[in-house]
């Protein structure tokens, strides 16, 4: 953007909250960096100690768990208690939005001891895992058997339950979908207190397609069997620098692993992941990965890089170097390509650790990285908070393949934020539709990286202080968002529910779909129980009274049209 076309925004003038913002590296590296390690630690340890245990006495534990859990929501007195929830702190969850609700009164159900792997079936390519499992905790299981969950999450402290209930994309989505597409069978207890195993094809497919995006406002998720694949110990990844203006970006972002000929399905023209990174409205890296074996890693002349050792370049500066040295191919473990955005968080932690990424930083602290994202929010009060929220952009764009050139230059013109992080994922048809679904009619169009039964999609991350905040200008955040789940409306695009949402409840209705949704609130009993998904997502403080009128909700919403039966 010229200097002629740049928008003219009046300096802000600086408060109390930006100099805290800009010294709060102080507190991460003397409280928040010692305590996130020692949890880890102890994390792990737990873990190590729960792996030892039998398979029959996991599973005798998650039996007693659930009856725990079984008991305690028939404990609950509906004319004196809240609505239920979880009895999770509001700082834990790794999402951006407010967690209000549990500020105001509600009826806790613990869910802390559901943090197990239950099974590995190596017959049947499942693994069986209760919802607090986190995507570090897994795949240090899997990965030495040569054994991955299909999507694995890039950031560690990623759940289970959070992406089913949510939203959970990584690179290899462009085949598999998204987490919860990869889903067989959930375990999930009911309002009346039912515990029930949904699947597709069972009596309750229905709810079975209706826990994606619901957070938790169906039933209490206590197990899930997600599909398992075979892999090899490296990835070899190959990063190609592209250059052009934004649609040209893209283009090239959409070449790299969608065949212009339509050959989506072949896995000799599709890479095994993909994702972009877009540093700046004319440069960004494409970066394509296939597994490799460990005799072919080894092979004289390859080069392998060990991404997640702690004095490692992070691995967004790492990808930038293709800019200056051209396209380069080179050998990753495999776990450690999982989890690279993990110790940076992507690139926050540029934001939050300023020196972080200096080389004297890493070799002498960066074992400390990263700081839990739970412990950052927990040291920010009101007003940071709030401060963030204006200040700060942590959104997702999920838009069809074909208008990512148009989100880029979206973001750009409204946001300027880079770098923009690209990832692909399916947008299965499926029998039934869900709260997200493809736009009608894709597949007779024949467009790019869509297949007969699949809409591609695009992830189009934006995370970081937009170019106006850096450069001290005014900027309305809030504005921007709404704004931008404006566009994504009329695009027919989504926003993740983890991040602030600015959507009143009509314009939420009209990004996702109710029915079925609604259905199954109606079915299971879930109304007058669990909070409604707007509800729980909703940007700000929840009152006594919204949650008696939200206990006393009509089974029908205004805005979404659930009159028809859905099979």
């Amino acid at each position: 953007m010229s200097d002629l076309e740049a928008p003219l925004r009046p300096k802000r003038k600086k408060v109390w909250v930006d100099y805290f913002v800009q010294f709060r590296w102080i507190i991460v590296i003397f409280v928040v960096l010692p305590i996130s390690f020692t949890l880890y630690f102890l994390t792990y340890l737990g873990d190590v100690k729960s792996e030892r245990k039998s398979f029959r006495q996991r599973q005798k534990e998650h039996d007693e768990n659930v009856q725990k859990v079984v008991k305690r929501l028939k404990e609950r007195n509906p004319s004196k208690d809240g609505l239920v929830c979880t009895a999770r702190k509001p700082w834990i969850a790794v999402g951006m939005r407010n967690v209000d609700y549990k500020r105001a009164r509600h009826f806790e159900v613990d869910l802390s001891a559901f943090r197990n792997v239950l099974d590995i079936d190596k017959d049947r390519m499942i693994a069986r895992v209760e919802p607090l499992v986190n995507m570090g905790q897994i795949s240090r299981v899997t990965v030495p058997m040569n054994l991955s969950l299909a999507v694995v999450a890039e950031l560690d402290d990623l759940t289970v339950g959070g992406l089913i209930n949510g939203y959970g994309i990584e690179g290899s989505s462009h085949i598999y979908g998204l987490f919860s597409d990869t889903v067989v069978a959930y375990e999930i207890v009911l309002a009346d207190g039912r515990v029930v195993r949904a699947t597709k094809d069972n009596e309750y497919s229905d709810l079975f397609y209706a826990i994606p995006w619901s957070q938790g406002t169906l039933g209490l998720l206590v197990s899930a069997e997600i599909k398992l694949i075979p892999i090899k110990e490296y990835m070899r990844l190959t990063y190609k620098p592209v250059v052009g203006n934004l649609q040209d970006l893209a283009q090239a972002y959409v070449d790299s692993f969608a065949p212009r000929d339509g050959d989506q399905d072949n896995p000799d023209k599709v890479p095994d992941f993909v994702e972009t990174m877009i540093y700046s409205p004319t440069e960004g890296v494409c970066m394509i990965g296939r597994y490799a074996s460990k005799e072919e890693a080894k092979k004289k002349g390859n080069v392998i890089n060990s991404v997640g050792w702690w004095f490692k370049p992070w691995f967004y500066q790492h990808a930038e170097k293709a800019l200056k040295k051209g396209e380069f191919v080179e050998y990753i473990p495999t776990r450690e390509y999982y989890h690279r955005h993990t110790r940076c968080l992507y690139w926050e932690g540029k934001l939050i650790l300023p020196f972080g990424d200096q080389w004297w930083f890493r070799f002498l602290f960066g074992w400390l990285m990263p700081p839990k994202v739970s412990l950052l929010k927990a040291t920010q009060g009101e007003a940071i908070r709030n401060y963030y929220h204006e200040m700060h952009i942590i959104q997702d764009m999920l838009v069809p393949l074909y208008k990512v050139g148009d989100a880029l230059e979206w973001v750009n013109r409204e946001m300027e934020v880079y770098p923009i992080w690209l990832c692909p994922h399916k947008l299965y048809k499926l029998p039934v539709k869900t709260m997200v679904y493809p736009e009608p009619g894709f597949e007779l169009h024949r467009r790019q990286g869509d297949t007969h039964y699949a809409q591609m999609y695009t992830d189009v991350g934006v995370y970081y202080a937009p170019g106006p905040v850096l450069r001290g200008e005014v900027f309305d955040g809030a504005e921007a968002v709404h704004r931008m789940e404006d566009w994504l409306i009329e695009n027919h695009g989504f926003q993740p529910q983890y991040a602030v949402s600015e959507l009143s409840e009509k314009n939420f209705w009209r990004m996702f779909d109710a029915g079925l949704y609604e259905h199954c609130r109606r079915k299971y009993g879930a109304v007058g129980t669990f909070m409604s998904v707007y509800y729980k997502s909703k940007k700000g403080r929840k009152t006594e009274k919204e949650v008696q009128e939200a206990e006393q909700a009509h089974l029908e919403t205004a805005y979404a049209e659930v009159d028809q039966p859905v099979d």
